[in-house]
């Protein structure tokens, strides 16, 4: 596969520019670094972004991360390697992303859950990931970046 745009930061440098400014802004919040690469993982699984499925496994293992949560992050349900709070930030990822699914947008249990486990900076914080991901896959699914590209040049 070959990009249709190879350098998207080259043509946009502002808009993209706003893009690196939000990840800035998620680094420097109280949400571990893990779990936002799981949630940005498991959105980019949903929305089959190649680009962004590859780099979120690949930092993630750079990381640290066990196999075993790498390979089981797109059923976290039925896996015993995520804590509680990781699986409140994959079921607000999920609903989030999957928004034309429930005619209610995401629902109030799903939420409630989150926020057991997060302050409502926090919950902020999951909401403006949730929000990124989307975001880049939709640009990088658009433009047909492909799985590698970054470390590749």
């Amino acid at each position: 596969m070959q990009a249709r745009i190879p350098n998207i930061a080259r043509i946009a440098p502002n808009a993209y520019k706003a893009m690196l400014d939000l990840e800035a802004f998620l680094a420097g919040t109280g949400i571990p670094s893990t779990t936002l690469h799981l949630l940005k993982l498991r959105v980019s699984q949903i929305n089959g972004c190649g680009f962004c499925v590859d780099m979120h496994a690949y930092d993630l293992k750079k990381e640290g991360e066990s196999d075993e949560r790498l390979w089981s992050v797109a059923a976290w349900r039925e896996a015993p390697y995520y804590t509680d709070e990781e699986r409140a930030a994959l079921a607000l990822a999920e609903a989030a992303t999957r928004i034309a699914d429930n005619p209610d947008g995401v629902p109030d249990a799903v939420w409630n859950e989150a926020a057991a486990h997060y302050s409502e900076e926090d919950l902020v914080a999951l909401v403006m990931a949730i929000s990124t991901i989307n975001a880049w896959n939709r640009i990088n699914v658009t433009i047909r970046q492909p799985a590698g590209a970054l470390r590749q040049g």
